[in-house]
């Protein structure tokens, strides 16, 4: 199925046991005592800028990014790549705006950092529901699709075996986070970054050889083979069918802009960082990782379809989720040699491991937040001991519905759902994190206004898409019940979180306004600049 000998699966195979095997080891090596706090939720801030940046950029190219993203640069050219710029540009601005009062107004989760100006449950029990509905959806997405991503590695097609693999895939993912911590699984996104952009260097490296070096060419041939022509290269491709498509292009890559690195997942490591000077350095690990995977990727991208053609990958998957591995089949011709069948082992092998680590990222900050913000912060204070007990039964209980869930939709066209994930982040958390770091008057009505007004116009407003109904990619091909013509809810749902939070403020009335501006000027030196003020 691979294109490959048997005994290429069988490494591959093996590749998968050893990665799962050392991965897991790390995790138990340094887990955290049953007690330490600080260890499970931020590894002590023990991690030196670059690991930490590096563990950043892991986190943030996720499964759904190598897979979704190569997908759409092959199958629509232009669009691909200034997707995967949006991506860029997205842990870019987070970086230059958020990072360092992220860090400063956080301790352990997204609720810490509204409860810094805003404290009460009501908070962090909203915060805790938000961050559950912008990772729940892209966690179904990446462990549903590792039933199929395996078939197509190994090369079998039984429904029994891909759901076994996700059950078994999600148990692990699960375990990761629940004996790890946030150090063990920084330790994990570090070894996932290092192999994934380092066989698809050595991949994209392959691909230029192979066209001589000559980028032109690449692109020429991509855009013969890729029965679109001229339009292969231009804006549009990927939004021709819809009747705004120059508004839908610019609506979806707003959204990836201001969804992308304010995901729960990825806030949740700037509190991993022991100061200012040490997160803006973590970051400039992370951006520059980013940035050279997205060349890799749009490498890989143009050259696969230049290789294979369009049909090719769509006969794999539809969506073209399996280009990157095709890329890297391809490049090596229909004999490869034995180091080419072990770079192709590593390939996979890295693959396999952006899945376990992306969710188990996710499953993280999911567990976090239930136990610190809801339980931990209950009518009864817990011993460190307990909350450590009950974040790690946390992970569990946000892991176990997620791998029933995955088993039940595998089967389905699931891009709505990590389409759904950026816009809770770009509707929901991206406006509230800005008013609540750096408008003096924002007060609690607004940031409740702000995270269930965006979250639910969100939801409400995609069912209505056309990734939902009406199109043979949807989730539902067979109906059309599309009423907002657009791939993405961002036109409205971004206008309206920033509407509700300042709404809920003015609402507030003056008094209330007056006070949290007072509470704000209190901590606005330590959000904003990490100064402690002194009393005289």
């Amino acid at each position: 199925m691979t294109g490959f000998s048997s005994s290429a699966q069988s490494m591959s195979l093996v590749a998968f046991t050893v990665v799962a095997t050392i991965t897991l080891l790390l995790c138990v090596m340094t887990g955290p005592d049953r007690d330490d706090l600080d260890e499970f939720y931020t590894g002590y801030n023990s991690m030196s800028p670059m690991r930490n940046g590096l563990a950043i950029a892991g986190d943030y190219i996720s499964a759904a990014t190598v897979l979704g993203t190569g997908g759409v640069i092959a199958l629509f050219g232009y669009d691909g790549v200034v997707l995967a710029l949006s991506t860029a540009l997205s842990l870019m601005l987070l970086m230059f705006l958020l990072a360092e009062p992220l860090r400063n107004a956080g301790r352990f989760t997204m609720g810490d950092v509204f409860a810094r100006r805003m404290p009460g449950r009501s908070v962090r029990i909203t915060a805790c529901v938000v961050t559950l509905a912008a990772l729940m959806p892209m966690m179904l997405v990446q462990l549903a699709g590792t039933g199929d991503l395996l078939a197509f590695l190994l090369g079998f097609s039984s429904d029994s075996l891909k759901t076994g693999c996700i059950i078994g895939l999600g148990t692990l993912m699960i375990s990761y986070a629940a004996i790890g911590g946030m150090k063990g699984t920084a330790l994990i996104q570090i070894l996932k970054i290092v192999m994934l952009l380092g066989s698809g260097a050595v991949i994209a490296v392959f691909i230029l050889n192979k066209f001589d070096w000559n980028l032109g060419g690449l692109f020429d041939t991509a855009a013969e083979n890729s029965g679109a022509g001229p339009a292969f290269l231009n804006s549009g491709l990927q939004f021709a069918s819809g009747p705004n498509p120059r508004l839908d292009m610019i609506t979806t890559e707003l959204v990836v802009v201001l969804g992308g690195a304010v995901l729960p997942h990825i806030t949740m490591r700037m509190y991993t960082a022991g100061s200012a000077r040490e997160v803006r350095r973590s970051m400039s690990w992370a951006v520059p990782a980013v940035a050279l995977f997205v060349l890799i990727i749009t490498v890989i991208g143009f050259g696969t379809v230049a290789m294979i053609g369009r049909k090719a990958i769509t006969a794999a998957d539809p969506q073209g989720n399996t280009t990157y591995l095709l890329g890297s089949r391809a490049v090596f011709g229909t004999d490869p040699s034995t180091a080419e069948t072990l770079l192709f082992t590593t390939v996979t092998a890295a693959i396999f491991l952006t899945v376990l680590a992306s969710v188990a990222g996710m499953i993280l900050a999911c567990a976090n937040s239930l136990a610190h913000d809801v339980f931990a912060h209950g009518k009864k204070q817990l011993s460190p001991r307990r909350e450590m007990t009950l974040a790690r039964l946390s992970a569990a209980a946000v892991g176990v519905p997620t791998i029933l869930l995955a088993t039940l939709v595998q089967h389905r066209n699931l891009q709505p759902l990590v389409t759904l994930s950026l816009c809770v982040g770009a509707s929901a958390i991206a406006p509230a994190l800005v008013y609540g770091l750096f408008w003096r008057r924002y007060t609690r009505a607004g940031l409740l206004c702000t995270l269930i007004g965006g979250s639910v116009s969100t939801f409400v407003l995609m069912t209505g898409t056309t990734l939902v109904s009406g199109s043979p990619v949807s989730a539902f091909p067979d109906h059309d019940f599309t009423w907002f013509p657009f791939t993405t809810t961002g036109l409205l749902s971004i206008p309206l979180g920033f509407a509700f939070g300042w709404l809920g403020t003015m609402l507030s009335g003056r008094q209330q306004a007056e006070e949290q501006r007072r509470q704000y000027e209190a901590v606005e030196g330590w959000i904003l600049a990490g100064v402690v003020r002194r009393g005289r």
